[in-house]
This record gives structure tokens, C-alpha cells and sequence, in this order.
């Protein structure tokens, strides 16, 4: 568990999520669902029940190459990270993450600190060795955030994204542990 301060002064606990935490997950994913284009999923389009989500949590947290994270103020979920490890030998060291924060919670460096915990927490493994993501082309404010924890691009995938017959593209992006 981790305490931190935002920009604003409020208080941010991260800790790693517990099973009994499934339901809350998922109304959570169904809100940010609902707030933002920038998610492999919109409104309604999440499609995890409570069980398969707690079966989820119970699975990540029995890894050592993946972590799930949320974060709280006060008692409400305003974050939540994902990193998935490979799961063969050969590609255990490398992962992707994906990271969303209620609207009302943008730009006060929630984001900042579920990124700088996985950072940490993927030094410590001392098995993952490079994080991956992806990210819409046109979400500046994401990759500003990405670059400026030192991730570079590794690529662009046109066409990754559909949202109302539109095509996006997304760039994908990495940094090496070392």
C-alpha cells in the first residue's frame, strides 16, 4: 500500500486490488466505459461478469509478472492499473499495461502514480524487463504522460481502434527495465 498527495492536495492510497474488490472494479470500468473514446471498450462494452473479474484478480495476484492496482480517495475507486506478463518463459520478462482514471480525477497526477508504482514494483520483480502499451494516436495528453516516464515509441498500428465507423490509429510504446 502506498499513500500518496495529488497536485491538489487530496490524499491517493494505491494498494494492489483483493478479489472482494470485483464488484467495485466493475462499476468503476463501466463508468470510465462511459467517459472516454480512448479505451479498447465504450459504454456497456466491457463484458466481464463480478465472478470472472474476481477469478481475474485472484489470478494476478498469485503471478509474479502481473500486477493489478487501484487507487482510492477516500473510499472511492478514482484509478486503476493493469499489467499483464507473458505467460512462457520466453516472453515473461515483457508485458502490457493499461491504465484509466475517472474524468473528474484527470489531470491531477493520478495517472502519474499508478505508472510510477508499476515502475517500481516491475524493478523489484526483477522479471519483467519491459513494459508495453498502446495508446490513440491522438490522445496527447496520454503520450505526453508516457513520454515523460521515459517511454518511447516502438510503432504505430493504423486502423487499431473503430469507435462510431471512424478509424483510430494507436501507437504502441515501450520502455526497458533495466
Amino acid at each position: 500500500m502506498k499513500y500518496c498527495q495529488l497536485r491538489s492536495g487530496q490524499t491517493l492510497v494505491i494498494r494492489e486490488a483483493e478479489k472482494e474488490d470485483a464488484s467495485r472494479i466493475i462499476d468503476y470500468i463501466n463508468t470510465v466505459g462511459k467517459e472516454t473514446d480512448n479505451l479498447t471498450f465504450g459504454e456497456g462494452g466491457f463484458g466481464i461478469t463480478v465472478d470472472k473479474e474476481g477469478e481475474f484478480i485472484e489470478g494476478i495476484s498469485k503471478s509474479d509478472n502481473q500486477l493489478m492496482i487501484c487507487a482510492f480517495k477516500e473510499d472511492t475507486l478514482v484509478g486503476q492499473l493493469v499489467f499483464t506478463g507473458g505467460s512462457r518463459p520466453r516472453i515473461k520478462h515483457a508485458g502490457e499495461f493499461g491504465v484509466t482514471v475517472l474524468k473528474e480525477y484527470w489531470g491531477k497526477g493520478v495517472g502519474s502514480e499508478l505508472i510510477s508504482y508499476l515502475m517500481g514494483w516491475a524493478k523489484e520483480t526483477q522479471i519483467v524487463r519491459k513494459i508495453n502499451l498502446r495508446v490513440r494516436s491522438d490522445n496527447h495528453s496520454a503520450i505526453s504522460l508516457y513520454k515523460k516516464f521515459g517511454f518511447v515509441s516502438d510503432g504505430t498500428i493504423t486502423r487499431e481502434f473503430v469507435i462510431n465507423g471512424k478509424f483510430y490509429d494507436s501507437i504502441h510504446m515501450g520502455m526497458e527495465i533495466d
